[in-house]
């Protein structure tokens, strides 16, 4: 084999080579990337459960309030009380 021919087979076998294991760590990294897409997704979700329940507490707390006290609006109270002019 001539120089060339050896030098020519030396840096395509090093490009492909080069080559696979660009893309065996382009894939781990996106595999991670993806793995904390879903991570992330479902800490959301968590969130909005707990939101969901503290809200649903607050109405029925308002709801218990309700029955217990009367209560009124004070603005409407205030301009059924004053004469029209």
């Amino acid at each position: 084999m001539s120089r060339a021919s050896k030098l020519t087979l030396a840096a395509t076998s090093l490009f492909a080579a080069s080559t696979v294991i660009i893309v065996h760590y382009q894939q781990k990294f996106e595999k991670e990337a993806m793995h904390e897409g879903v991570v992330r997704d479902m800490e959301q979700q968590r969130i909005k459960r707990e939101r969901q329940l503290d809200f649903d507490l607050q109405k029925a707390l308002e709801e218990e309030y309700k029955r217990d006290q009367s209560v009124h609006d004070s603005i409407a109270a205030a301009d059924k009380a004053t004469p029209n002019r």
